[in-house]
């Protein structure tokens, strides 16, 4: 199952099966709904047995599209099969519950948190794009999982897993978790008052979608990163670190107890880390171009300016406050995310915003899905007095 289908975690996925029809066969996708035609073509390519949209006004598009997607490509009525479609906003949840292996979870935001506890409960390894649902769902996620059930998509906690093979859990000294640092790296924090949401959108290496590009220049993105590893790995907080690596080769490290290093290392292209959560744990042939060892290559490492960029000390803090905290950060900083593409929120208001509404919040604990749920929507409303402000 690929929840997310038309994103760019989606679409990378869909690249990896289609190389590989003989090892990946996509029973089920998933999307929001808002470019049926893409949804049709995909299902169309991929025959599969059932199409979740979350509009609930989406199915009679989606079936339109998957009609006229077919009349397109010339197809009698007697070559393509009309898969299953689902409607509405628990759709998702209801197609990771359906008979399949593995469900990817590429779903953006901590909408993703249901679809990711129904493919626990039901059983499926899930390969997790949405770091949101882990950070925010916190105990919830991880006390559903067993051992190894959950397999990491981004790049830099699919490097720690590989890293991690390479020794025991308790000879494991540190997690090092690389940034490119953005767009702004190098800038102090009085240079940032002027930057614009074009600017903020300009990512130097990954191809990603607003929010996630703008979490990028914050590095938002890194704290959650750095929250998501504690609850995967099991490795304190102050064992975790982020160092700046511009030309984002070496995808993260893992630093052993006698002195030893591990890196990780490929060309910035998502369907390495993809394919493997898919294999996991064998490797799938031929996933993206290697790097060029008979090339010259200079790898640069640089420690992280928490002045310029506080949103990964923030993170700590919030992991380590633990409950609901995680979910409030997450949740605010997208209302801010919002507010700052819209021109209503200076660059460095963002994560100055999401702070002041962290330090409001009393963290209760996240033992329902209801109890996230309740942060997640006080933050938001918290968040859109201040930035209205």
């Amino acid at each position: 199952m690929i929840l997310g289908s038309t994103g760019s975690i989606g679409t990378r996925a869909i690249d990896v099966v289609r190389r590989n029809p003989d090892r990946f066969r996509v029973v089920g996708i998933a999307a929001n709904g808002t470019d049926p035609q893409l949804l049709a073509a995909q299902a169309l390519d991929l025959t599969v047995d059932v199409v979740a949209v979350a509009k609930p006004t989406a199915a009679e598009d989606l079936l339109l599209a998957f009609y006229t997607e077919a009349q397109r490509r010339g197809f009698s009525t007697a070559e393509y099969a009309v898969p299953k479609i689902i409607a509405g906003p628990d759709a998702a949840t209801e197609l990771a519950r359906y008979d399949c292996d593995v469900v990817l979870n590429g779903i953006s935001g901590s909408i993703g948190l249901r679809p990711t506890l129904a493919a626990l409960d039901a059983g499926r390894t899930l390969a997790l794009a949405n770091k949101e649902s882990l950070i925010v769902g916190g105990p919830l996620v991880t006390g559903a999982a067993r051992t190894g059930q959950i397999v990491p998509v981004d790049s830099e906690h699919s490097a720690l897993a590989q890293c991690l093979r390479g020794g025991r859990r308790d000879e494991v000294r540190q997690l090092i978790l690389t940034a490119s640092g953005g767009p702004f790296r190098g800038r102090r924090r009085d240079e940032l008052t002027d930057v614009t949401p074009e600017q903020a959108l300009a990512h130097p290496t990954w191809d990603m979608g607003p929010l996630v590009t703008v979490n990028s220049a914050t590095l938002v993105n890194k704290g959650l990163e750095v929250i998501e590893a504690h609850l995967l790995f099991g490795v304190p907080f102050d064992a975790i670190d982020v160092v700046v690596h511009p030309q984002s080769v070496v995808h993260s490290m893992v630093a052993f107890a006698d002195g030893s290093t591990l890196a990780q290392a490929s060309p910035p292209d998502m369907r390495i880390p993809i394919s493997l959560a898919l294999g996991w744990p064998e490797r799938v042939p031929d996933a993206a171009a290697a790097c060029n060892w008979t090339a010259a290559h200079t790898w640069e490492f640089h420690p992280l300016d928490d002045d310029a960029f506080p949103a990964v000390s923030l993170a700590r803090e919030v992991g380590a406050r633990g409950g609901t905290a995680p979910a409030v950060y997450n949740s605010a900083n997208e209302t801010c995310v919002a507010a700052f593409l819209d021109r209503r929120l200076l660059f460095p208001g963002i994560v100055d915003t999401v702070a002041a509404v962290v330090g409001e919040h009393s963290p209760g604990n996240a033992t329902s899905v209801d109890d996230v749920l309740a942060a997640e929507a006080w933050a938001r409303i918290r968040a859109g007095e201040l930035t209205r402000r």
